[in-house]
């Protein structure tokens, strides 16, 4: 088949590639530069499988019939499929996700493909896409959402958890593209997940062909819950640390029931990265006149826990303050990375911006070592590569999580990293 994708970020790129093995793909972006990287095989984004993929095709090892593109018509002229992978932020004057960026490529597909099955994968609010078909009079939009995470995109591809596609389920032809589009997904996961055996019993990749708005339901109420999972274990080490108690030990014995089990359970500065915040709060807009307590409730415990963080980090300046002649001198507190995890590049909502925010508007001077931010600063504050001044200056080093780089100055070190993984 022909696909056209929309976006080269983490999914639109993922996706392609997947896609790529068996089909022709051709991927359209708007950066020049984004383009030129890809059509030299190089990553614009940091995950290993996408650059293994990119690599393996250009030496020749892995065949990849892919493209990628400026230009709209050579993107989705006579595309079969169309997948928009487009970014969707969240809109806090409009509590609402920004949407222009589907619609527009949506309008663009249809100048060039008017039959194609268009495929939205970007996240969306409950209940948009069946507004949108019926807005545009377009019976032939899908959706499916997407469960990657940071850095591992292409592997949660190749390995997915499940593949859920939405349709109207009164719409034979749509349906039948639905299962259509499932097939393509599971045809390029990696060989050995079509005899995978799930704890249920079934073999292969679960799937799932559900309404359109039920699969974009899924969506938030996923993520929704995983942010619920680390609201909880925060707010476990909030109340273990205010109270002078072992938080691993807490965790430790909680987890031990099967029910509850290890995942998500490692303490942090709070959720963030592209996805947790903006969905949840997204979800609790869809709460209009719903009854709710939850949803809110994990969308406030993340400001709460960030407030408690820099509140620590603070407690622990004050006492540093030294006093010379007539004035305070306060120490340097350090950054170390604004990501979010290991292995990732992207630091949009992390969480230990805003703590930083917080540790700044009390008057602290903050630098920060990001390496892959290619700046003189961020918001104000001074951003070094360089490793060994960033541990000299700072008297306090802020990590989010632990890394091996700051493991010969552990009394600087402030985290809550307690088992040093994502």
């Amino acid at each position: 088949m022909r696909i056209a994708v929309a976006g080269t970020g983490y999914v639109g790129l993922s996706v392609a590639l997947l896609l790529a093995q068996h089909n022709e793909v051709h991927a359209l972006d708007i950066v020049p530069e984004k383009v030129a990287m890809l059509r030299r095989g190089v990553s614009p984004i940091v995950d290993r499988e996408i650059t293994a993929f990119l690599r393996q095709s250009i030496s020749g090892d892995r065949q990849l019939n892919f493209q990628a593109t400026l230009d709209p018509a050579r993107a989705y002229a006579d595309a079969d499929y169309a997948v928009i992978a487009t970014p969707t932020n969240y809109d806090p004057k409009r509590n609402y996700f920004d949407t222009s960026s589907v619609e527009a490529a949506i309008q663009a597909v249809r100048t060039y493909a008017p039959e194609a099955w268009i495929v939205v994968k970007s996240t969306i609010p409950v209940g948009y896409t069946q507004q949108l078909r019926e807005r545009l009079h377009d019976r032939r939009i899908l959706f499916s959402p997407e469960f990657l995470r940071e850095g591992h995109a292409l592997y949660d591809n190749l390995h997915p958890s499940r593949i859920i596609v939405g349709a109207p389920q009164d719409d034979e032809p749509a349906v039948a593209a639905a299962h259509t589009f499932v097939d393509l997904l599971a045809q390029g996961a990696a060989p050995e997940e079509s005899g995978r055996i799930n704890p249920d019993g079934t073999t292969g990749i679960p799937s799932l062909v559900v309404g359109l708005t039920e699969a974009e339901a899924i969506k938030l109420f996923a993520n929704t819950y995983l942010a619920l999972r680390v609201a909880y274990f925060n707010e476990l080490d909030t109340y273990a640390e205010s109270r002078g108690l072992d938080t691993r030990s807490i965790i430790d014995g909680v987890c031990l029931d099967p029910r509850i089990r290890g995942d998500y359970n490692n303490p942090s500065f709070g959720y963030g990265g592209y996805c947790l915040p903006k969905d949840t709060k997204q979800l609790l807009a869809n709460y209009d006149k719903v009854p709710q307590n939850l949803i809110e409730a994990i969308v406030a415990a993340n400001l709460t826990r960030k407030d408690f963080i820099a509140d620590e980090i603070i407690d622990r300046a004050s006492r540093m303050v030294h006093h010379s002649g007539d004035r305070s001198i306060r120490p340097i507190i350090g950054i170390y990375r604004l990501t979010m995890k290991s292995g990732s590049d992207n630091f949009r909502q992390s969480a230990v911006q805003g703590v930083m925010k917080r540790i700044k508007a009390r008057g602290y001077t903050v630098i920060v070592y990001e390496p892959t931010l290619d700046a003189p600063d961020f918001f104000g504050s001074t951003v070094t590569h360089d490793l060994a001044q960033f541990k000299a200056e700072s008297d306090i080093i802020v990590a989010n999580r632990w890394n091996q780089d700051i493991a010969d100055v552990p009394d600087k070190v402030f985290t809550r990293d307690l088992f040093r993984r994502d």
